[in-house]
């Protein structure tokens, strides 16, 4: 709404009428009126009221007094320079004895000798005052008035000016408007220049490394040059466009584009497009930061107990700053394990032994007897919810499509960060700082923030094995970290009041509820890697360059119903942590099964291996030229790679630090898969174990390996002998087709050999 003061309705002023210009005829001031009239003609009667409380009236640009402030804000105190106030304090004054006879425009505070008698308000006339100060402002020398304010020579029409603006704009209308010129404008830079400036900028901004601003105006010149000082058609010379100087230049650009200080990866980051906009958090679960770190202690694996170095993955509520879920992996973390973290928020976190009451779920409106029923086991206390929205960096473990199944299966909206930009995701990254310095800068072992800072020897002092060390991080986060205080992350409605993470997410329950979802324990199978296959061989599914096999496979009438893309195919979802079996759900009972590798042996344990030492075995084999028959053949060469040839005594000592690494990273997988596999009922005739490592009388985790190794050999070599002895040969012909019947249906013939003869008899080396 614009005031009476800011719109001027004298006659001959322009008002812009619901953008319309309109040109004030007369005044009616006795009745609040004006006529106004336009350019075409026509005429319209308004009042005072009307115009100056229309939200779409404004003085005209064309009024003279107007148009030099139109395009700018209107000036301010803080915009006269400090050398020029005295002079505009000196005019104030001035202004002030004419109008009430006081310099400082208070009669309670005046000077002495205030009203001088040419200035008495009761005596004297406004008209008389004003003649009186401009002659007493011309005896002045001019060198005296120009020093004393700012203008050699003051008379009645200067005063009158003076008034007007000071009535206006106040104070500072009595400041000369030539103190306060307009800035930003260049006449030198013309519109052949303006167009070589922004062609510069695109090129050095977005394809060029970064240039010195020597290089920009060279760029500048010899765009105009080239563009608009070519030859025309004639063969004459174009009129020469003349180009500011370099400091003109450099001036126009840091006033256009800022002082440039900007990396040039940052520069082209910041003009990506965002995706999906931004997100307004305001109740948990509604966003997840995921991402992933190097665990700043060193800690030591529970197979050799070497000291190794660690990743520590993520899940946090960016609304109440709670730690979800978290995971500890010897190596960079992979799809499968930032899946099971996804689930792991999901599923609500299991009381362990050493945890006492003061863990145990404390959320009001949701009683623990009621989780625990649900959840079928003691809850801690820890949130538990499925996300919304998920959002994470760009590594490729964040990207790949097996991630972005699961975030779909979950119904989570995938959120990721934009690329060179982690404030997006700031909250997660703040956290790792706060853990680092509350927890590991204490644990013996700490590495310090980068190789500069660490210490002596940080792996001898390594005393917490990986499973210790998941433990404490766990014990903390639900004791410590979930009842501290919030500090600055509080939130918008309370920016003031106490909050943690606990307060945070039962306060949520007032607001919103809370919606108990505890997903089935088949869930696991749904966030593992799919595989589609066309067909069942005779001898099983092949996934991944391995063939597996199961009785439920080769069932009548065993046809895919399924539609879509996949027509016609059976899912086998595999395990990359230990490739020992996949999964395989019944079309008719919806029931997971578990298909065993051909290649293992029908008794004893084979020792787990994933996807990392698949690819290897694969090669050797490729390299040596070899065409196994089955997956039997392979198993040499895998238990060579396992390290079975060994002595048992002898086998930690025997293998290089690296080696052990590939070891225990396939025993902690293994392990880590089957912790998030559901329970399944033991086996019978087979005990489990349940010896804990470190335990007194427990066998280490490495002979139980070599063993297991050693037994899957001898099992795998006596299978062959008894196959190959002539003496369990039938001796008398058999019937048609009887060799192939008795045979091992997992042996074979490659397809560009049609003989049906038996294998040759297997050696010991092979």
């Amino acid at each position: 709404m614009m005031g009476a003061a800011a719109l001027d309705l004298s006659p001959g002023a322009g008002v812009v009428l619901d953008e319309v210009e309109w040109l004030v005829e007369r005044q009616e001031p006795h009745l609040g009126q004006v006529h106004l009239v336009r350019a075409d003609g026509e005429r319209q009667r308004a009042s005072f009221r009307f115009l100056v409380n229309h939200p779409r009236c404004r003085p005209s640009s064309r009024t003279a007094a107007e148009g030099a402030n139109r395009g700018r804000q209107p000036a301010s105190w803080s915009d006269v320079k400090p050398e020029k106030r005295p002079l505009m304090e000196q005019r104030f004054a001035h202004l002030m004895e004419v109008n009430c006879g006081f310099r400082s425009g208070d009669p309670f505070r005046p000077e002495p000798g205030e009203p001088h008698p040419e200035y008495d308000p009761d005596r004297t006339t406004l008209t008389e005052r004003r003649a009186a100060k401009a002659a007493e402002l011309s005896a002045l020398r001019p060198e005296e008035a120009k020093l004393l304010l700012g203008a050699a020579h003051v008379g009645v029409r200067t005063l009158e000016r003076w008034e007007r603006r000071r009535r206006r704009y106040g104070i500072v209308g009595c400041a000369d408007h030539r103190w306060m010129r307009a800035s930003g404008g260049h006449p030198s830079v013309s519109e052949e220049v303006r167009e070589a400036i922004f062609a510069v900028r695109a090129e050095t901004q977005h394809h060029r490394s970064r240039v010195s601003a020597r290089t920009r105006e060279i760029m500048i010149r010899r765009y105009v040059r080239e563009t608009f000082e070519n030859e025309d058609e004639d063969g004459d010379e174009s009129e020469k466009i003349e180009v500011p100087s370099y400091h003109t230049l450099l001036r126009v650009w840091k006033e256009w584009f800022g002082p440039g200080g900007a990396r040039q990866k940052y520069e082209r980051s910041a003009e990506l497009p965002t995706k999906n906009g931004h997100v307004l958090v305001t109740r948990p679960g509604q966003v997840v930061a995921l991402d992933t770190t190097i665990l700043p202690v060193m800690v030591r694996e529970n197979v050799f107990g070497d000291p190794v170095t660690v990743h520590l993955t993520l899940a946090l509520d960016v609304y109440t700053h709670s730690i979800c879920a978290f995971r500890l992996t010897l190596v960079s973390d992979s799809s499968v394990d930032v899946a099971m973290v996804l689930r792991d928020v999901m599923l609500p976190l299991p009381m362990r032994e050493e945890w006492g009451e003061d863990m145990e779920w404390p959320y009001p409106g949701m009683p623990a007897a009621m989780v625990s029923e649900f959840a079928g086991y003691e809850v801690a206390g820890l949130p538990f919810f499925t996300p919304e929205t998920v959002t994470s960096d760009h590594g490729s473990v964040y990207r790949n499509h097996h991630l972005v199944d699961v975030q779909e299966a979950m119904g989570c909206r995938i959120l990721p960060a934009r690329v060179l930009r982690p404030q997006d995701k700031s909250a997660v990254e703040r956290v790792f700082g706060s853990i680092r310095s509350l927890v590991f800068e204490k644990l013996a072992g700490y590495t310090g923030v980068d190789v500069s800072d660490r210490g002596a020897d940080p792996e001898g002092d390594a005393v917490l094995t990986l499973a210790e060390m998941e433990h404490f991080i766990a014990t903390w986060v639900v004791k410590v970290w979930q009842n501290r205080r919030l500090g600055e992350f509080a939130p918008s409605w309370d920016p003031g009041g106490d909050h943690s993470p606990n307060t945070l997410f039962a306060a949520s329950f007032a607001q919103e509820g809370f919606d108990l979802d505890i997903p089935a324990p088949e869930t696991y199978y749904r966030f593992l890697p799919e595989h589609h296959v066309k067909r069942i061989h005779r001898r099983g599914v092949k996934v991944k360059g391995l063939w597996y096999d199961a009785a439920l496979l080769h069932q009548p009438d065993m046809n895919s119903a399924r539609g879509g893309r996949y027509k016609q195919h059976w899912v086998i979802h595999r395990e990359p942590r230990d490739r020992r079996v996949v999964y395989f759900q019944d079309p008719d009972t919806h029931e997971w099964h578990e298909l065993r590798w051909t290649g293992l042996p029908p008794e004893g344990e084979m020792p787990a291996f994933g996807d990392a030492r698949v690819e290897e075995l694969l090669t050797r084999v490729r390299e040596a030229g070899l065409k196994p028959r089955s997956d039997s053949e392979l198993v040499p060469k895998l238990l060579e790679m396992l390290g079975a040839v060994d002595p048992v005594a002898k086998w930690p000592s025997q293998l290089t630090k690296s080696q052990r690494t590939q070891h225990a990273r396939e025993i902690t997988q293994a392990q880590a898969a089957a912790a998030d596999r559901p329970q399944q009922p033991p086996k019978p005739n087979k005990p489990p174990r349940l010896a804990a490592l470190g335990a007194p009388g427990a066998e280490p985790p490495w002979r139980e390996r070599a063993r297991e190794a050693t037994e899957s050999l001898d099992a795998h070599r006596r299978r062959r002998r008894e196959t190959a002895k002539p003496w369990q040969q039938p001796s008398v012909p058999a019937p048609l087709g009887s060799s192939r019947r008795g045979r091992n249906l997992f042996v074979i013939a490659d397809d560009d050999d049609g003989s049906d003869e038996p294998d040759p008899k297997p050696t010991e080396e092979t």
